[in-house]
């Protein structure tokens, strides 16, 4: 089963620096996925670590992610090959990783996301396989060109070590986490100085690596300035947010009316 062009070429969009608009699905339903494919996003990240989702309950989104072309990175709970190789072997086009805060962390992620001597376990009968109707060696080489492997980097000791995990061959891009960085900084919200002079930190390091710089962004005032700042990938809001923010103007339209 060929790839859908959109999925296929995610990785070489990003990697080029392509403004790439998205948002958090925390509600692994079929229904939602046609939503936001609706919307007209460049890619969605399923919440596998701040909601309840298993594998089970990321298979459907999946697969109908990658039916409507819509390009899905999973957000895993924690490292471990485990949790990267469910993800990729249902479809996802990459996985997103929490508190890649060592080199040793950032080289294991890089490892387990792909194939090769310690990495991602081989199975030609998944999903992302095309259910056996692909050869090894094409697998082999679709991994390379279109596994996004991302590190969230959101701890301050991180942020002391950033080049060096930048560095590490195999990282796609580095992945800003606001809030967790606001709370290790001891700063009052995510666009304290605090936090923003970290957005510029881990931008010289992807810049300097020839790495993707991304985020996640309440409000898309907010990405316009972190735009200026050197991310590319964005996920704005999500799609609680985005329901809870609709219900509210609804419901203040109509009392003052």
């Amino acid at each position: 089963m060929p790839t859908h062009p959109a999925i296929a070429g995610f990785k070489a969009r990003m990697m080029r620096g392509d403004l790439l608009l998205g948002t958090f699905v925390k509600t692994p339903t079929v229904e939602m996925i046609e939503i936001m494919a609706m919307a007209g996003l460049d890619w969605v990240c399923l919440d596998g670590e701040h909601s309840p989702i298993d594998r089970r309950s990321m298979d459907a989104p999946i697969a109908i992610a990658r039916a409507l072309g819509l390009p899905m990175v999973v957000r895993v709970p924690v490292l471990s090959p485990d949790a990267i190789l469910q993800a990729l072997d249902c479809g996802a086009v990459g996985v997103l990783v929490p508190h890649i805060n060592t080199v040793e962390k950032a080289r294991d992620l890089a490892r387990w996301a792909h194939f090769g001597e310690g990495g991602r376990g081989y199975a030609g009968s998944t999903r992302w396989a095309g259910y056996a109707g692909t050869a090894i060696p094409d697998n082999l080489a679709r991994d390379k060109a279109e596994t996004v492997v991302m590190a969230q980097i959101e701890d301050a000791a991180a942020l002391e070590i950033v080049d060096a995990i930048a560095a590490v061959p195999g990282i796609d891009s580095l992945f800003v986490g606001p809030a967790d960085f606001a709370v290790a900084l001891g700063a009052d919200g995510v666009t304290d100085p605090k936090v923003l002079r970290a957005y510029d930190r881990v931008a010289a390091a992807a810049q300097k690596a020839g790495r993707n710089l991304s985020t996640y962004a309440s409000s898309d005032e907010i990405a316009k300035d972190l735009k200026n700042r050197g991310v590319s990938a964005f996920l704005v809001g999500s799609d609680l947010t985005f329901a809870l923010q609709a219900a509210r103007a609804a419901v203040a339209a109509l009392k003052s009316a």
